[in-house]
């Protein structure tokens, strides 16, 4: 889900109108991923609304489920040839690594940077370029923890290829944490996205690694907080 900035002469709503485009603004809209875990403990504080504690613990665990769901606008650069975020977090590696074997790269070191996802993140993932889905192919593997250096080669993961207008081709990947059992990938083979575009999500701790052309310069530093679909990553040759 991103948001293009208003051009300018556009018409603003006033009043009434205006409070709401405020409040959407300021409170963002869950994902539908997260309807069951918001939906299902609010029907049992309904169902309990007679006994406090049955009550109250239901709408908190709802609160909880909205806020990791969560899914805000994001507005992406315009400028080509920038690499933006696949995801919000903290950058753990920026570095070169072989790509996951499944996305045919080849084994020549690229350019990495490693995303690492905590429970209070949002877990929506984007893409990080304008382009054409070229592959997706989950991997089975482990559980560990996604903050490890070898989480990238072990966990389980989805592998998503990209393919820009000029060529360029750069791979995002969906890493499973210690805690997350589940990788939402919407993207299909053929599909067109545009940068900034939300096409899937982790739940519950994770990690997103990227993997660039040679000769992209980086432009990020490890312990940076990265803003999905905003924060500039890099730069294509």
């Amino acid at each position: 889900m991103a948001r293009r900035p208003t051009p300018p002469g556009t018409p603003t709503t006033s009043g009434v109108g205006h409070v709401v485009d405020l409040v959407r603004a300021a409170v963002p809209p869950l994902h539908s991923a997260g309807l069951p875990f918001v939906g299902g403990p609010l029907a049992v504080a309904a169902l309990g609304r007679r006994h406090k504690w049955i009550r109250r613990s239901g709408i908190a665990t709802a609160a909880a489920c909205a806020a990791f769901f969560r899914h805000p606008h994001r507005v992406p650069p315009t400028r080509p040839g920038l690499v933006v975020s696949p995801a919000d977090g903290e950058i753990a590696l920026v570095d070169t690594a072989a790509p996951p074997a499944e996305l045919n790269l080849g084994s020549e070191p690229r350019p990495r940077v490693s995303i690492f996802l905590s429970v209070l993140d949002v877990h929506v993932q984007r893409s990080p370029v304008g382009g054409t889905v070229k592959s997706v192919t989950h991997q089975r593997g482990q559980f560990l923890s996604a903050d490890l250096a070898e989480a990238s080669e072990v966990n389980e993961r989805n592998s998503m290829l990209l393919e820009t207008v000029s060529g360029q081709q750069v791979a995002v990947v969906q890493i499973a944490g210690l805690i997350a059992r589940r990788i939402v990938c919407n993207a299909k083979v053929g599909d067109t996205l545009p940068i900034g575009e939300t096409y899937g999500l982790i739940r519950f701790g994770s990690r997103v690694d990227t993997y660039f052309p040679v000769g992209t310069t980086l432009l990020v530093e490890p312990g940076q907080r990265a803003v999905g679909a905003e924060t500039v990553l890099a730069e294509l040759p």
